[in-house]
């Protein structure tokens, strides 16, 4: 690490899902809106933290974004029995200056999307079709995301059709027991009263 550089200092936060935990840096681990999401070590060839996490034999799922790391475990062992190793590991990993993310996964929304002042294109949503999905990827850009970051967990837009918007769940997000309260009395709430012709029900798609 380089001498005048500030040190990482990582702590540990509980999230709403209790197979998941928040590990979040003082300093940032990728680009502002990106994201970076695996589920196994052939995932993670482009991301050396990610493999070398899934080393872990009780780690299950690694995802990246912005100042913190978020890790689901095997329901096998204990958040108590793990996660003082993760953290002092992941600390040692990111102050001996090793890399984070090599490349991260493919950009999926359009360039010439009319949103682009609010929404960066890291943030994997699937590429709208017209303005109304442009809509729906503004409002949980900047409604939505915000509040699930805070949690450690990403949504992201898949598609629009018939009235039933479909979504994806990441992060501490997926498999949380709160999730479908989240998707109904937030995402789904906010959705049909800002796009009340357009919007009558919000699904998740598991990842």
């Amino acid at each position: 690490m380089n001498p005048n550089e500030i040190p990482y200092i990582i702590y540990a936060e509980e999230t709403p899902n209790p197979a998941t935990m928040k590990f979040v840096a003082n300093r940032l681990l990728l680009v502002s809106g990106a994201t970076a999401d695996y589920k196994s070590v052939a995932d993670a060839k482009d991301a050396p933290i990610a493999k070398a996490l899934f080393n872990f034999p009780f780690v299950k799922h690694v995802f990246i974004s912005f100042n913190y790391i978020t890790i689901t475990k095997h329901d096998s062992v204990l958040w108590e029995d793990i996660s003082y190793e993760l953290r002092i590991f992941i600390t040692d990993y990111l102050n001996k200056g090793n890399t984070v993310v090599d490349k991260l996964p493919e950009q999926q929304v359009a360039a010439d999307s009319s949103f682009t002042k609010t929404v960066n294109i890291n943030t994997q949503h699937n590429a709208p079709k017209n303005d109304i999905e442009n809509k729906i990827i503004e409002v949980l850009e900047q409604y939505i995301r915000p509040a699930v970051e805070q949690d450690g967990g990403l949504i992201t837009f898949k598609e629009l059709n018939d009235g039933i918007v479909t979504v994806q769940m990441r992060g501490s997000c997926s498999g949380c027991p709160s999730s479908t309260m989240t998707l109904k009395a937030g995402i789904e709430a906010l959705l049909k009263r800002l796009l009340p012709d357009h919007v009558k029900e919000v699904v998740s798609e598991a990842m």
